[in-house]
């Protein structure tokens, strides 16, 4: 009874251990992947396996011809590091940092730009971790991402404190404008 158990025990660490890939799916998680590579937005994911190896894929969203895959190796006291090649010809080299298990954040370089990515983490729960290019947000409805332009708010507008009255009374005199910025003076 005893060597049963010691070989069933000696089978199943060796399955753990096994690289092979008829065993991935016992001992893997996939989570979904956003990444803004050189200001351009790519989806994907990413599959990591028990023993800390796993594959990424990504795809841009302005340009479903480009498509970056690879593979990471990590664990949770040095993190992450792996590299991509893409459909036209770039390579990435990747590192990331575990937030648990399976969620994280990394960035990566090469000749076509920087790279910041998270995985496992809903397009909110992203926006610490991603470099946005300059006038863009992130926007997630349902389980669609996209890149658009940020509206920013209009830089003159009075304070909400600031009572409607005395705007109304002031004569035309007292309003000055500088830099495209009008104001109120009161004498």
């Amino acid at each position: 009874m005893q060597r049963k158990l010691l070989i069933f025990i000696s089978g199943f660490i060796g399955l753990l251990g096994s690289n092979n890939p008829a065993y991935a799916g016992l001992f893997s998680a996939t989570g979904p992947v956003i990444a803004i590579f050189a200001d351009e937005l790519f989806l994907g994911v990413a599959t990591g396996n028990f023993d800390g190896s796993g594959t990424i894929k990504i795809q841009s969203r302005s340009n479903l011809d480009l498509t970056c895959s690879g593979q990471f190796t990590s664990s949770a006291k040095l993190g992450g590091k792996g590299t991509l090649q893409c459909s036209d010809n770039t390579s990435a080299t990747i590192k990331f940092k575990r937030l648990s298990i399976r969620r994280g954040y990394g960035t990566g370089n090469s000749s076509r730009g920087t790279m910041s990515f998270t995985y496992g983490l809903s397009a909110n729960d992203s926006l610490p971790y991603l470099k946005l290019p300059t006038d863009k947000a992130l926007r997630q409805v349902g389980k669609e991402v996209e890149l658009v332009e940020d509206v920013q708010p209009i830089s003159g507008m009075l304070p909400i404190s600031s009572p409607i009255s005395a705007v109304e009374n002031a004569s035309d005199s007292n309003f000055t404008q500088s830099n495209g910025h009008g104001s109120y003076h009161t004498e």
